[in-house]
């Protein structure tokens, strides 16, 4: 057989040992979806490393394209798949763990809960024992401890850490100082999702910080409408009763109101009688996007019950 056929009939070789190693990865693993929620069933990491017989980077592969695919299919907020987007990146992570972007994509996505959101750190903890040159994970690590966790102390340490790796931003150690002092964190989280949408690595992810960031701008000229009020207060010896009020008459607080982001307008909220967004109906609380509020709260109402109470 001349050297070109053997060429040919190793790789064909080596297709099929691929093929069939796979397809016994894959066969060996259950197939059943979760009850009530159509998700897929995912095993556990090191049952998946047992089953994979030592194709462990091909099982991980798969995992991460349904991971990608969860993402990429939701007609929702795809963070509402937290806990399944959880379990596949710890396969593929496990697996594999030099993986890089699997990491951030954690951190992005698995934001429904505080145990989601926990689970996202230490897979960012991971990665960055992995990759020690990599910025960009302790960066995200930050982003996450003050967007979602409200620890600025904890999102100083990471943001410390990324500033001495190389290629990191020269903004970080201000970044870091604020956080620091304290008194600044919607500005310190507004400049770190401007990085992160600048350097978004696929447009899933530039979406998801874009949308946090319009909520940030959102509150911030909320926040501007509080201090008309206050003035509007004094001036007239009463509070508003529309917000509309705040630019009227000749006695006007303001020239003109500030646009609200999504193009809704503003109004009172009739609960909390708050200056709220048209489109959000509520207010920003630091370093949470509104998409976890309440789940975090139920989390912590959880946390804070004594032992043995009723649910």
């Amino acid at each position: 057989m001349s050297g070109p056929s053997r060429k040919a009939l190793a790789r064909a070789l080596a297709f099929v040992a691929l093929s069939i190693g796979t397809a016994a990865s894959h066969a060996s693993l259950p197939s059943e979806r979760a009850a009530g929620e159509n998700e897929l069933w995912v095993p556990d990491p090191q049952v998946a490393r047992v089953a994979s017989l030592g194709f462990r980077n091909l099982v991980s592969d798969y995992h991460w394209i349904q991971a990608i695919q969860v993402v990429g299919g939701s007609t929702v907020d795809p963070s509402r798949h937290g806990p399944l987007l959880g379990k596949l990146v710890d396969v593929v992570t496990t697996l594999d763990p030099w993986v890089d972007h699997p990491y951030r994509f954690a951190a992005l996505w698995m934001t429904d809960s505080l145990d989601s959101v926990r689970k996202a750190d230490a897979l960012l903890s991971q990665g960055i024992a992995y990759h020690p040159q990599e910025w960009r994970n302790p960066f995200y690590q930050g982003v996450n401890r003050i967007l979602y966790l409200d620890d600025a102390a904890g999102a100083a340490d990471s943001i410390e850490q990324a500033m001495a790796l190389p290629g990191s931003p020269e903004y970080l150690p201000r970044l870091a100082a604020r956080l620091r002092a304290g008194g600044g964190n919607l500005e310190a989280a507004a400049v770190m999702l401007s990085e992160l949408i600048a350097t978004a690595e696929d447009p899933y992810t530039r979406a998801g910080y874009e949308k946090a960031l319009r909520e940030i701008e959102t509150e911030r000229r909320a926040r501007l409408l509080d201090t008309a009020r206050a003035e509007f207060q004094r001036r007239h010896g009463r509070d508003i009763a529309r917000v509309e009020e705040l630019s009227e008459g000749p006695s006007r607080v303001l020239v003109a109101l500030p646009p609200e982001p999504n193009g809704k307008g503003w109004t009172l909220d009739p609960e909390s009688g708050r200056i709220v967004s048209g489109y959000y109906g509520s207010r920003y609380e630091p370093f949470l996007h509104s998409a976890v509020r309440s789940e975090r709260d139920r989390m912590r109402a959880q946390e804070q019950r004594p032992a043995g109470g009723r649910s």
